[in-house]
């Protein structure tokens, strides 16, 4: 399977982060770094690719933490935008725009849709019994309520769906509800909500998986046997006074979910409409990938192309939506609330962010199983595949120029039987690691140029250059051309480590993936005195991580 390109325009978006805390490892496993890495493969392909990104900034959790906080919520969720923005430039993710949802155009487009759907007769009204707290004298939709979830019995999930087995469901389905703020049981009162006809788009919905073969065949499966067992209609309305006003009752705002996802396509138009690009013909014509973790399925698979569809797909559906699962600690789930978790920052301000990126990249698998980060392996896979593969290569390649032909490359001799195959293999690899790419098999592409490097590897020590003067300099060609290629084929898994090699190499032009395909560095190029790109991993290090871990939780 190839990716099929409608045109070369591309719109990448990554599920939006909660503007209610910082961002920890478990966030970025399955979104950002796969969509970063994917979108830097796009941008050296030279497609028309665009990021896109904005803080989720509306619902009840915000509501409460910012009077946690005695801020207002506008307050809280511009320093959380302002955060986020900062920790993921550090890790190298690179979005072309980062907007938030709480934006004037995203008001605006939401409730556009809002007014089509109600037009188009897709919105209606109906009472709703909601939970109701005597003693905080307020309504209590979602994150206000905790119980257990009225399908696979769940402990502690809030009352807007369960996190476990994934399905939402109205709030007074949840079981034995209690006030999230003073743990007391709600009474029920009446209030008239909104609600999308989603049961209407189940057919269509249906046929939408079926055909879009871009989509992976476990999801679907997964959604269908959703639609098979009925779709309810969807109370789009809280209770509360943060949010996105509702036009047709302005005391009312919507649910989070209604307009988050739209702010994918209003900070996309914002973004191209500042540069005088067409940004709603842009989005129509383009192929689109939602990166999401699979925690959020039934919002982007159902939710989401349901109220395109309401619109006409006046505003086009996706054609990707990589989904990937969630990322367990030392064989445990992600807590904050136990202490049991790695922000970002933590990790940033102890190791390179390339090395979180490479170990990331190289354990998470395209389908949603989940998958495991051990500080063990995490050291083992750093000084084994890094440092003791890939940096052992180029600094061996590079060193040796340095050290024997004054920084200058050789001119090779004739060609060898050994020189041919390794030649061959130079030539080979890019397409290898690009089929992966193109369809999303991040992981499989890294595990490509991983045994590339070994195979640079036994080359350079087969040859050995140190013995054999008079037949080095085909050798040195070679590999300092099988390390050029290294730069470019790593450049979308570990940026910053590669531009430093490119600067090594002492390249002047632009990275492009083609020029991977190419014996490009010619004999009399001069490199630049070298450096060790990746350094060991420490035990002792390791221990200090595992005991921050132990003493949070």
């Amino acid at each position: 399977m190839t990716i099929d390109l409608p045109s070369n325009k591309i719109v990448v978006t990554s599920a939006l982060p909660y503007a209610n805390g910082e961002i920890h490892l478990g966030h970025i496993v399955s979104t950002y770094l796969p969509a970063d890495i994917f979108t830097r493969y796009c941008r050296l392909k030279q497609y028309n690719v665009i990021h896109i990104c904005a803080s989720d900034d509306f619902g009840t959790p915000i509501l409460i933490n910012a009077e946690k906080n005695n801020k207002s919520p506008e307050e809280y969720v511009e320093y959380w935008n302002k955060k986020d923005q900062e920790d993921f430039k550090d890790l190298g993710v690179s979005f072309d725009f980062f907007h938030k949802t709480s934006s004037k155009e995203n008001i605006s487009l939401t409730q556009y849709f809002f007014e089509q759907l109600q037009k188009n007769g897709y919105i209606y009204k109906r009472e709703v019994t909601q939970p109701y707290c005597e003693k905080d004298l307020k309504y209590l939709p979602d994150r206000y309520v905790l119980g257990s979830c009225p399908y696979c019995n769940a402990l502690g999930q809030y009352s807007d769906g369960c996190e476990k087995c994934g399905r939402t469901f109205e709030s007074s389905k949840i079981i034995n509800p209690v006030c999230s703020l003073c743990g007391q049981t709600p009474i029920y009162k009446k209030s008239e909500h909104f609600f999308f006809r989603l049961s209407f788009f189940s057919e269509k919905l249906r046929s939408w998986l079926i055909k879009n073969k871009g989509l992976q065949d476990e999801t679907k499966n997964y959604l269908l046997k959703w639609i098979e067992d009925e779709l309810m209609d969807w109370d789009i309305t809280r209770d509360i006074n943060w949010g996105v006003p509702i036009p047709a009752d302005k005391s009312k705002v919507f649910y989070g979910w209604f307009d988050n996802h739209i702010c994918y396509i209003s900070s996309t138009i914002t973004f191209l409409d500042k540069k005088n690009i067409n940004g709603k013909s842009f989005w129509n014509e383009a192929t689109i990938y939602h990166y999401i973790g699979k925690d959020i399925i039934y919002h982007h698979y159902l939710f989401l192309p349901a109220m395109r569809m309401g619109l006409n797909e006046e505003y086009k559906l996706p054609d990707f939506i990589p989904t990937r699962g969630h990322l367990l600690l030392q064989g445990n789930k992600f807590s904050k609330s136990r202490g049991w978790y790695i922000s970002l920052r933590e990790f940033l301000d102890a190791f390179p962010p390339d090395y979180l990126r490479y170990y990331l990249a190289a354990i998470t698998p395209y389908d949603q199983s989940d998958i495991n980060f051990d500080w063990d392996e995490f050291r083992v896979r750093i000084n084994n595949e890094l440092v003791a593969n890939i940096g052992n290569f180029i600094y061996r390649t590079l060193k040796f120029i340095s050290n024997n032909n004054n920084c200058e490359v050789p001119t090779p001799s004739e060609y060898l039987e050994i020189d041919i195959n390794f030649r061959n293999e130079l030539l080979l690899i890019k397409d290898k690691v690009e089929k992966c790419i193109e369809v999303n098999e991040l992981e499989k592409a890294l595990r490509n140029i991983i045994e590339f490097s070994a195979i640079c590897n036994r080359y350079f020590q087969q040859k050995e250059p140190w013995n054999n003067k008079k037949d080095n300099k085909t050798c040195l060609y070679l590999c300092v051309n099988a390390v050029k290629i290294i730069a470019i084929l790593l450049y979308p898994y570990i940026p910053f480590s590669m531009e430093e090699l490119w600067n090594q190499l002492n390249i002047k032009e632009q990275i492009t993936w083609d020029a991977a395909s190419e014996i490009g560095i010619k004999q009399s190029h001069k490199i630049n005195n070298p450096n060790i790109l990746f350094k060991k991993v420490e035990d002792s290090v390791i221990l200090i991580q595992k005991s921050k871990i132990n003493n949070k939780s």
